[in-house]
């Protein structure tokens, strides 16, 4: 395996920089679902133990509220099994959550998931150089 040094600058700066990249967009994705679509979210989870005590907590607390609701309610639709196992969110809702906005959250979990698995590559070809 050759070094990171001695890779082309912009393959390197790609490769160390792409993970960024896709996070800033995941950011600006995270603010557009907290600005248009997360009312239609928490109502279509009105049933849910978290989202009936967090849900206006966190839509009080700005930017970073919305943010933090979109990221829970991503974790709730996308992979369900243990918030219903633990009573956070009712299996009615999840059966009943618009496809569209499911679809939505999807993308957002897949650049979650694109940008922390880029950085654990980006880290580990940066620690074996």
């Amino acid at each position: 395996m050759t070094s990171i040094d001695t890779w082309s600058p912009w393959i390197a700066i790609t490769v160390a920089g792409g993970p960024i990249l896709v996070g800033v967009v995941n950011i600006a994705y995270c603010f557009y679902l907290s600005r248009r679509h997360l009312d239609a979210m928490m109502e279509a989870l009105k049933n849910s133990r978290h989202i009936l005590i967090w849900g206006p907590v966190w839509r009080r607390q700005g930017w970073f509220g919305g943010y933090a609701l979109v990221s829970t309610i991503a974790g709730m639709v996308v992979w369900p099994n243990a918030y219903i196992r633990y009573g956070q969110v009712a299996s009615e809702d999840i059966e009943n959550f618009p496809p569209h906005l499911k679809r939505l959250l999807v993308i957002y979990a897949v650049g979650v998931t694109v940008t922390l698995t880029g950085m654990a590559i980006t880290y580990v070809l940066l620690e074996l150089r």
